[in-house]
């Protein structure tokens, strides 16, 4: 795989952005480039742009360099994203999609079919932070890159459990602990540890959750009006649907939550034999075969029906 240096020939300027409400494989892949380059390229100036992290994220270094609004009158010669699977899913950066000079999409997203000037897509691996540590030159990889790429990872791959980990995953991370990261404590802090808060939520929504089709599929919903009870945002839902996936007996798990008046952000997850993916695509979102979304409008009761034709559909025809 051609490394990331010999793109940056001739360039001066780079934005590197990353998706909305950024998860940890976005913000680690963002966070690991934008610390690669400052150590490595000292010729090129560097912005990176990102919504707001979650606090968990707060020990990857020069988090809070991180740009949460676009400087209109910055020039780059160069925008690089990470993670983003289309134009509508960059973040703080969309701007800079139609003035840098080049763009660069590196990607994972199976629903990704290229949008940028130049576009790495690669499903096969588990993360974009994955894809990124290819790109890069392994012996100049420091201590604080990789923290940030193992983050991504580890979120992506569910902590190395979900079926997109491979064995070449697991040489990349062995990789990136031979640089001497606490990956423990990473791997809490950014995956395993809750606020009181998000742990009441988290409570609510389980309580309230409901089986259906035969209970191979579990829905959890938080309206609106829930989260400004408990004074939550969506970077405190985290972990939500992935608690409910782990339901005995559950194949598909769905989480919905009120962005809106009559508009939902829809996460779904699957075991084992259900692609996801497709049941997102047919609502225009789209993920991965395991982990997917889309955003619905309706009233709560349309999205629930409307998305269970789609999943009882597959669940038919993958579970026979």
């Amino acid at each position: 795989m051609e490394k990331l240096a010999s793109k940056l020939a001739g360039i001066k300027t780079v934005a590197i952005a990353g998706h909305v409400r950024p998860d940890g494989d976005c913000i680690g892949s963002c966070m690991g480039l934008y610390l690669y380059l400052k150590e490595n390229e000292l010729d090129i100036k560097c912005d990176v742009y990102l919504e707001t992290a979650k606090e968990g994220f707060s020990y990857i270094k020069n988090l809070e360099e991180a740009k949460q609004e676009y400087d209109s009158q910055a020039e780059y010669d160069l925008l690089i994203l990470l993670d983003v699977s289309s134009p509508d899913r960059i973040g703080v950066a969309g701007e800079a999609l139609k003035t840098a000079k080049k763009t660069i999409c590196l990607d994972h997203h199976i629903s990704n079919h290229g949008f940028a000037d130049e576009n790495l897509i690669e499903p096969e691996m588990s993360s974009a932070s994955e894809l990124l540590f290819h790109l890069l030159e392994e012996e100049k990889i420091t201590k604080d890159v990789a923290e940030a790429i193992y983050t991504g990872i580890a979120s992506d791959t569910g902590v190395f459990k979900y079926s997109c980990t491979s064995p070449e995953t697991m040489r990349v991370v062995a990789k990136l602990m031979e640089k001497g990261i606490d990956f423990s404590s990473i791997i809490d802090q950014s995956f395993y540890e809750k606020s009181y808060v998000q742990n009441q939520i988290l409570g609510r929504c389980l309580m309230e959750s409901i089986q259906v089709l035969d209970k191979k599929c579990i829905i959890g919903c938080l309206r609106k009006r829930d989260l400004d009870f408990y004074g939550v945002g969506p970077k405190e839902l985290d972990g939500i649907v992935e608690q409910l996936r782990l339901t005995r007996g559950v194949e598909v798990a769905v989480f919905i939550y009120e962005t809106k008046t009559q508009e939902f952000k829809v996460s779904l997850r699957s075991k084992s034999k259900v692609d996801v993916n497709k049941i997102a695509s047919y609502f225009s979102g789209g993920g991965h075969v395991r982990a997917a979304g889309c955003t619905m409008q309706g009233s709560i009761y349309d999205v629930m029906n409307n998305l269970l034709k789609q999943i009882e559909k597959e669940i038919k025809e993958k579970m026979q």
